[in-house]
């Protein structure tokens, strides 16, 4: 039986369409023990995303963003919070988005992408999924200023990172957004060798 048979939506209400779109929907789900049980949930849809880590295999450092997230402030951050480069597809292909973002945000032109993973952050209440890449610079790279567009809001500085301080950074509590601590231990499994994969 597909997940699809063992849904059956009753009753959708837009909450709000303001910023992105809350929905309630109630619905009945066919349990494990073959009983339907009807059950409410909130969504919140801001269409999916793609996150970056740009790595730099010779001088071993990665490129971090730092910016202000209002979300995060509310609950305790009293900081700028430090992250890989992202941002919504807005209807282009996951590796598209990634490269004309990365260089409004960090003013990198990248030229080799891979795609290393796709992940719900928050399946409990967001439907996002978001597609996490990885690709190799050098400082000749930067054509830009990068930090991101003004009239949306993004005042965005740029890090340079050994890797084994952005791992420490993570453990010291420095660096806590998830996405990007995703980023930096496959970075440190699969991209930096022995000494960054024992320092996470």
């Amino acid at each position: 039986m597909s997940l699809a048979d063992r849904v059956r939506v009753e009753d959708v209400e837009l909450l709000s369409d303001n910023w992105y779109v809350l929905k309630k929907t109630t619905f009945l789900y066919r349990r494990g023990d073959g009983s339907w049980q009807r059950q409410s949930r909130e969504t919140y849809d801001r269409g999916n995303g793609a996150t970056i880590l740009l790595y730099d295999p010779l001088r071993r450092t990665v490129i971090l963003t730092r910016q202000f997230r209002y979300p995060a402030f509310v609950n305790g951050c009293d900081d700028l919070l430090i992250e890989a480069p992202a941002g919504l597809l807005d209807n282009a292909g996951p590796e598209e988005r990634i490269r004309a973002e990365t260089e409004e945000e960090t003013g990198f032109r990248i030229h080799e992408v891979r795609r290393v993973m796709e992940a719900y952050m928050s399946p409990g209440s967001v439907t996002e999924k978001l597609y996490f890449f990885v690709a190799p610079y050098s400082p000749g790279d930067r054509v830009g200023a990068g930090g991101g567009q003004a009239e949306e809001g993004e005042d965005i500085d740029l890090l340079e990172l050994d890797i084994d301080e952005a791992l420490a950074m993570v453990a010291r509590g420095e660096i806590r957004d998830g996405k990007t601590i995703m980023l930096l231990y496959h970075a440190a499994l699969h991209l930096f060798g022995k000494t960054a994969a024992a320092a996470a």
